[in-house]
C-alpha cells in the first residue's frame, strides 16, 4: 500500500474542517477528491503534505509515519502542485531544478542536473527549457510545475485543481500527462477536482467529501445519481458513452 490515512481530523479556530478521514492509495493509482466548495478538498491535500498539521490521526507512506519526518524528508516522499502559483523570473530549467531542493546539500551535483534533463526530455519540454516561466501560457507553466514536482522523485504527487483556468485543449494535455506519469514513473497521484466528468474519465478511485467527511470512496463505474445528489444537492442522470460514464444535470 502506497499511502494510508487513518482517522484524520483538522480544526481551524475551533471549527472542524475534516472529520475522521480514512482511505488507502495503492501503487500507480489516481485518486480524485470531489465535493462542493468548502468541503475540505484543498485542506485534505495540505494535511497529507503536512503543510498544515492535523490535530488527530496518522498518515503513512509505506511504513513511514509522516508525523515523525521533517518537512525536507516529507518532500522526498510527496510533491505538491498548488492550484495557483505565481511565476517568477526564472527559466523553466531553473524552476524545475528547484524541485531537487530536498536532495541538494551545499551545492548542485551532476545527478541533480541529469534528473532535470531527464524529466524535461520525458515530458517533451525541450522547447520551453530556456524560456522564462513568467512569459508562459497557463498550460505551459502548469507542465513546468508538474515537472518540478516529478524531479523530487516522490512516491505521491498531490495536485490541487490541476486544470483550473485552462482551456479544453490544455486540460486534456495536463490530465493525459498526469496519467502518463502515474503509469510510467511508479508514483500515485491525488488531485482535487471540480469537474465530475473529468474525474470519472481519468481516475481509478473517487473520494466524495461533504462537510469535511468522506461520503464514499469508489471506482468511477460505481458512481450513482443518488451519490451525486447527496453530495451536490442536484439531480443528475448518468450515461455511458465510449466506455466512460458521464454525469448530466437533469
Amino acid at each position: 500500500m502506497k499511502l494510508t490515512l487513518e482517522g484524520i481530523d483538522f480544526y481551524y479556530q475551533n471549527k472542524k474542517i475534516l472529520q475522521n478521514i480514512c482511505f488507502q492509495v495503492k501503487n500507480n493509482e489516481i485518486f480524485s477528491i470531489l465535493g462542493p466548495n468548502g468541503a475540505g478538498k484543498t485542506t485534505l491535500l495540505r494535511c497529507i503534505n503536512r503543510i498544515i498539521k492535523p490535530q488527530k490521526g496518522t498518515i503513512f507512506i509505506e511504513e513511514k509515519d509522516l508525523t515523525q519526518l521533517s518537512q525536507l524528508e516529507i518532500a522526498r516522499e510527496i510533491s505538491y502542485v498548488a492550484q495557483s502559483a505565481n511565476p517568477c523570473r526564472l527559466t523553466a530549467f531553473d524552476a524545475i531544478l528547484m524541485g531537487r531542493r530536498p536532495y541538494i546539500e551545499w551545492k548542485i551535483c551532476d545527478k541533480d542536473l541529469k534528473m532535470v534533463h531527464s524529466i524535461i526530455q520525458r515530458l517533451a519540454l525541450e522547447k520551453l527549457a530556456l524560456q522564462y516561466v513568467d512569459n508562459m501560457s497557463g498550460g505551459e507553466f502548469q507542465k513546468v510545475c508538474i515537472a518540478r514536482a516529478l524531479v523530487q522523485e516522490p512516491e505521491i504527487i498531490l495536485l490541487d485543481e490541476p486544470t483550473s483556468s485552462l482551456d479544453l485543449k490544455n486540460q486534456q494535455s495536463i490530465l493525459n500527462l498526469i496519467k502518463l506519469i502515474v503509469e510510467t514513473h511508479d508514483v500515485s497521484a491525488i488531485m482535487s477536482v471540480h469537474d465530475i466528468n473529468t474525474a470519472l474519465r481519468y481516475s481509478d478511485k473517487l473520494i466524495f467529501l461533504k462537510n469535511g467527511k468522506i461520503l464514499t470512496v469508489i471506482p468511477p463505474e460505481e458512481v450513482t445519481p443518488d451519490i451525486i445528489e447527496e453530495v451536490y444537492e442536484v439531480k443528475v442522470n448518468i450515461h455511458e458513452f465510449e466506455d466512460y460514464h458521464h454525469v448530466i444535470p437533469v
